[in-house]
């Protein structure tokens, strides 16, 4: 009787000692993705792997990034802060040389995971700077002949992650797995009979696969066109494209799992799947409308429900207090770090930055498994540069029913990026001239906004009919003017000068 009492007091202690232990956490981040999956409703698209996390964990309809920029929006993905604040105001690379000022160490994703005894390494894009604030124990190449390549064979990067999860080790481990698709290449299908070439997004060739990954390709008069875009040949023949990058991604996605799986570490696993915003079309990207701003964003963790879905209002700026929140350093009542990391030194004249206690965002650990969700019916979206020569700040106050856009330079044209300036979905109606129509805009009301943009987004989803001068919708502008206001102020926004001088 003894020895019975004794083995189950083990044992006991022992299931214990699991369901206390840090979870393993990957980071899947895709790049330029909207929430167009069978999960999200597509009945045309193929994600199985998407679909499968989704009944195994929390998916959540209204996930916003807090920028439709690459670079900026990675940095409040790691950081918890929003761009404007951070110093991340555009692009890192080359000349754009935006980057994050260096006192966003003390609170960043990596450093902290790290400093709560976290092994931690990254894969794929990164597209941020500096190290010291996002500083990784390892950097995996996605392909050892071409280790600086933007290599687009996803799935085959998971090979050169299975050390990393498989080391022998007392720590949990964190892997930012961070692709380059469904991004836009610099490849065009040749074979399309059009004079207006579409984009490949990273795909092979048509008719050719990369090594080891077999290709799913879509027929252009199959694919959904949504009504921000115009239905043609040459928006459908880059949509279906795009659908065929997220399906390798895909592929990535359940590769890794597999691998999680064969390691015997997906049990005690923490995923989560998102993009950094929206595809790359004029209309989403680089743009605060909802195409731009709503991303996938599913979690599956350990020991919680699975097949919920959740309306919560979450944003980019929520992941980095969330997941540490997991890792258990993370202050609910202060919002912040159980413990600030030391800032790094910076050189004679070097800018730090303003010293930062606590996150933008908040956890939504809390949600997971549950259908329902209190005080989360709110985001604010910030843009302000993409490529250096692309300066048209932006900012957005979303609530569950009315959204306020205020383009701080409207009196300016809005400028395009320049891969989707090139786009043939953009030239095919760009060159019938500004009073072609793009989806549900006019090309000239495109390129010419309004200093505010108010959108009843419950009855009018599309955002095309603009209340911002209607009298009977005053009272409504005010009160969101208010409440953008307060969100640029609690967060430090420079910007909000604007409000005083122009």
């Amino acid at each position: 009787m003894k020895t019975t009492l004794l083995t189950l007091t083990v044992a006991l202690c022992g299931l214990a000692s699991l369901s206390a232990a840090k979870p393993n956490i990957v980071l899947f981040i895709t790049d330029d993705q909207s929430p167009i999956a069978g999960c999200y409703g597509s009945p045309v698209i193929q994600t199985p792997a998407l679909d499968q996390l989704a009944k195994e964990g929390t998916m959540f309809t209204n996930a916003y990034a807090t920028t439709a920029s690459c670079s900026a929006s990675r940095s409040v993905i790691l950081t918890g802060l929003q761009n404007h604040a951070n110093g991340q105001y555009g692009h890192t690379q080359t000349y754009h040389k935006f980057d994050t000022f260096k006192a966003c160490a003390a609170l960043s994703l990596p450093n902290q995971l790290r400093a709560n005894g976290y092994r931690t390494a990254h894969i794929g894009k990164l597209h941020i700077a500096p190290e010291v604030v996002y500083q990784f124990d390892e950097y995996l190449i996605t392909n050892a002949k071409r280790p600086k390549a933007h290599d687009t064979n996803t799935p085959a990067w998971v090979e050169n992650c299975k050390a990393f999860i498989n080391e022998k080790s007392d720590k949990p481990f964190f892997l930012n797995f961070w692709t380059y698709d469904p991004h836009r290449s610099k490849g065009i299908d040749e074979t399309a009979p059009e004079k207006l070439k579409p984009n490949l997004f990273g795909n092979p060739p048509v008719g050719k696969s990369f090594p080891g990954t077999e290709e799913v390709v879509y027929d252009p008069a199959e694919v959904i066109v949504p009504p921000y875009l115009p239905d043609t040949i040459e928006c459908r023949r880059e949509i279906a494209q795009y659908y065929q990058s997220c399906t390798r991604t895909d592929k990535a996605l359940g590769k890794l799992i597999e691998a999680l799986k064969e390691a015997g570490k997906y049990e005690n696993t923490m995923i989560i799947y998102t993009a950094d915003h929206g595809m790359a079309f004029p209309g989403a990207k680089t743009t605060v409308y909802e195409a731009g701003l709503r991303v996938p964003f599913i979690v599956r963790m350990p020991g919680q429900k699975g097949g919920v879905t959740n309306d919560a209002m979450i944003s980019h700026a929520d992941i980095t207090p969330s997941i540490l929140d997991a890792a258990g350093g993370y202050d609910e009542a202060k919002q912040a770090p159980k413990k600030l990391l030391p800032i790094p030194k910076v050189g004679q004249g070097e800018n730090r930055g303003p010293k930062f206690n606590r996150y933008h965002g908040r956890s939504w650990l809390g949600l997971l498994g549950k259908e329902k969700s209190e005080g989360w019916d709110e985001v604010f979206a910030s843009h302000t540069f993409h490529e250096i020569q692309m300066y048209y700040p932006m900012r957005a106050i979303i609530g569950r029913r009315y959204k306020l856009i205020w383009n701080i330079a409207s009196p300016l044209p809005y400028p395009f990026a320049s891969d989707l300036w090139a786009a043939s979905t953009w030239q095919a109606q760009y060159q019938k001239g500004e009073g072609a129509t793009f989806g549900n805009r006019s090309i000239e009301s495109y390129i010419r906004r309004p200093k505010f943009e108010l959108y009843d987004i419950e009855k009018n989803p599309n955002e095309d009919r603009n209340l911002s001068a209607d009298p009977a919708f005053a009272d409504q502008l005010e009160k969101l003017k208010q409440r953008m206001k307060a969100e640029q102020q609690r967060s430090r926004d420079p910007w909000i000068l604007k409000w005083e001088y122009e």
